[in-house]
């Protein structure tokens, strides 16, 4: 059984517990409550994850960190080829969201929905800005594949899915984008597929 060290608002932790869940693997839930800072607990840091986050895994002494990590990790192990493709140059596709999602998604829907649920200080603004210019750029991706690497799921699509899913709590309208909701349609159809609670905040709340 793969111990998964998470919080459940956390859209990193959510991305990786649904990747365990699509892959039918036992899971054991270790809350790290990052309300009181459990993450930045000394015992935590010197055994699960030195940079003090979640979340980690213990895959029988495979200690991992890092959700996209842990990601291209699971595909690899235990995904037989259906999550990351084999090829140099469809990695290359995944890989390329999988750095979207680190940089502009982290930066934009991510910081949103922080200032809303967590009550982060960020530029609302700037960050419901680059939220926007990311979606557009996934519209017009998803108006061109089913899926952001291709015509079949990957893990770019699961590093992608939580934090535009629940974009609305961080003051981020979908409205405007309807391949965007088509693909979260699809992604929730999936065997296997859980979401992650809702928080009634931003556009969420009303």
């Amino acid at each position: 059984m793969i111990k998964l060290y998470g919080f459940p608002l956390s859209g990193h932790s959510h991305r990786v517990e649904l990747m365990l869940s699509l892959l039918g693997l036992p899971t054991e839930f270790v809350l790290v409550d990052l309300k009181v800072g459990a993450q930045k607990a000394p015992d935590y840091i010197a055994t699960i994850n030195s940079f003090g986050q979640v979340p980690a895994i213990d895959d029988n002494g495979v200690v991992l960190a890092d959700s996209n990590a842990i990601l291209v990790y699971l595909a690899n192990t235990y995904g037989k080829g259906q999550w990351l493709p084999s090829d140099a140059a469809g990695q290359a596709r995944v890989q390329r969201w999988l750095s979207a999602a680190a940089g502009q998604l982290s930066a934009g829907p991510a910081a949103a929905r922080l200032a809303t649920v967590f009550g982060a200080e960020v530029d609302t603004v700037a960050t419901i800005a680059r939220s926007h210019a990311l979606l557009k750029l996934v519209e017009t991706q998803l108006s061109q594949s089913r899926f952001l690497a291709g015509e079949q799921p990957t893990i770019a699509d699961i590093a992608f899915y939580t934090y535009v899913a629940h974009a609305p709590e961080g003051n981020v309208s979908l409205a405007d984008y309807p391949h965007v909701r088509a693909w979260l349609a699809s992604l929730e159809a999936l065997p296997g597929f859980v979401g992650m609670p809702r928080t009634a905040v931003g556009l969420q709340s009303q």
